[in-house]
């Protein structure tokens, strides 16, 4: 069976749910998933959700098959055309670059680099059993991208960066575009880039959650396992001790209000508050009827979270009140609680801003110092950050 009813389903899902061109909507209709996830029942592979495909020793997903909703936002950030060459950092599956080769077309080639030797391998079979033969699978650190094919058209990240490496920048062609899933202090957004004179300006951002690249060109973001069933994983910004924060989340919580009873709640409250408190966390995992996740603040054995509409907890509870609230969990969850509940109030005094709002400037070296935006600092370029 080709289950070709199950992606018409899926795909009238996402586009009552979003905006996709015509184009990604026809490579999503005649790419077959479940034969990308043969160890899945195919209908569990048309469902909009992630499924991870692959763990290390500590439990830690470090492969999967994305969130159609998500690949599809991607690919339509890309722009891929006819004809174009693609490289694709992080092969998972196999099956965002059968999803690339079918908007290049005939003229088109796509390079999928994997650091895993199993996952490679996998990819190559599942591009072969649904005929994809215009993917090249290669197997190598993706931080150093794939000169032997350059110069591309298009680069994209499927696996969280916390960098631009300089070979993405080095490899792209005159009008290129380069699409990842790029860390602002432990927050992702896919950002698509594309050269503006001396830096890269972002022409679109919308928020995001992959897993985080690994090897030499690894960044400082850490996520912490929690609980394994049901999932439950906290992301960090960079590595430091907590006490128990799974204990803490089974506490009755302290609830300090955020405001009246149509305070409204937006991933831009999670980019508010990676650019704004060092403390700030990201839940992920179940969390209370299905999967979800949350920004919070997390300190030793506290933890805060948002509660109410838009917002999830990690054991479901609503808040008392109307409108939104901060739960703060654990031993000086009530300050941390009040100290996540100043920082919404003054993104809903900045206008609510979100992640669609950013402007991102990404710089080789140092960026300029003209006292615009969050100045994020990275290996190989300075992030200037601002909400327009």
């Amino acid at each position: 069976m080709d289950f070709a009813e199950q992606r018409q389903a899926m795909v009238a899902h996402l586009r009552e749910r979003q905006d996709i061109s015509d184009s990604v909507a026809a490579a999503l209709l005649a790419v077959p998933r479940h034969l990308f996830l043969p160890g899945v029942d195919p209908e569990d592979a048309y469902r909009d959700e992630p499924i991870v495909t692959k763990r290390d020793d500590a439990g830690r997903p470090i492969s999967s098959s994305s969130q159609p909703a998500i690949m599809a936002t991607m690919l339509d950030q890309l722009g891929v055309e006819p004809g174009h060459r693609v490289l694709e950092i992080g092969a998972g599956t196999g099956y965002n670059a059968a999803l690339l080769a079918h908007l290049a077309g005939p003229a088109g080639h796509v390079v999928s680099m994997d650091i895993d030797e199993d996952v490679v391998a996998g990819a190559g079979r599942h591009l072969a059993a649904a005929g994809a033969t215009r993917v090249e699978a290669v197997c190598a650190d993706g931080a150093q991208g794939y000169a032997e094919r350059a110069p591309y058209d298009r680069v994209i990240a499927t696996v969280g960066v916390w960098d631009l490496a300089p070979a993405w920048l080095e490899q792209l062609g005159a009008g290129g575009r380069l699409v990842a899933p790029l860390d602002l202090r432990g927050v992702q957004v896919s950002v698509a880039l594309e050269r503006a004179g001396d830096h890269w300006a972002a022409r679109s951002v919308v928020p995001c959650g992959f897993m985080r690249m690994r090897g030499a060109f690894a960044g400082p973001e850490a996520v912490v396992v929690l609980r394994r069933d049901p999932e439950l994983m906290l992301g960090l910004p960079e590595w430091r001790e907590l006490g128990d924060v799974l204990g803490a989340l089974d506490t009755e919580p302290a609830e300090v209000p955020v405001g009246g009873g149509e305070a409204p709640y937006g991933p831009g409250v999670t980019m508010w508050l990676a650019l704004h408190d060092t403390r700030c966390c990201l839940l992920t995992g179940r969390l209370g009827q299905g999967f979800g996740m949350s920004a919070g603040l997390v300190d030793g054995d506290a933890i805060a979270l948002l509660a109410g509409e838009g917002a999830h907890v990690a054991r479901g509870r609503a808040p008392t009140g109307p409108g939104l609230a901060a739960q703060g969990h654990g031993p000086g969850g009530a300050a941390l609680a009040a100290d996540l509940a100043g920082h919404v109030r003054a993104w809903a005094a900045a206008g609510h801003p979100e992640a669609g709002d950013l402007r991102i400037r990404a710089y080789p070296g140092s960026a300029p110092g003209d006292g615009r935006g969050t100045v994020v600092p990275k290996r190989h370029t300075t992030l200037v950050v601002d909400f327009g």
